[in-house]
């Protein structure tokens, strides 16, 4: 048995939410914040048994997409920010970053 935690953009987590109910797969859904962006996101605890991890995979790489995004950066803490202009940065969102572990035991009361 594994674990599959997937970490994913909150614009993609209840089309992904959907496509595992429809396929069979049963997941914790938690809220989370991502410490780069400090922008909100969804993680889903899976639990699957060895031989349907790579279902579950395809689901979350089918319905997670990356795309750009343009954030202002924070000003630099200390010293002076009068002369500080933030210009907007783009970068990649999305997507999913993906835990596979082990499961030693699991249990169900």
């Amino acid at each position: 048995m594994k674990l599959v935690i997937a970490v994913v953009q909150d614009k993609d987590s209840n089309r992904l939410s959907n496509a595992l109910v429809s396929a069979g797969f049963r997941a914790t859904k938690l809220a989370s914040t991502g410490g780069f962006l400090k922008a909100g996101n969804t993680t889903f605890m899976i639990g699957i048994e060895d031989e349907r991890v790579h279902e579950v995979l395809h689901c979350i790489r089918s319905n997670c997409k990356v795309r750009d995004q343009l954030v202002t950066p924070v000003s630099p803490m200390g010293g002076t920010t009068d002369s500080y202009i933030p210009f907007p940065v783009e970068v990649q969102v999305g997507g999913a970053a993906v835990f596979v572990l082990p499961v030693e035991r699991f249990e169900h009361f």
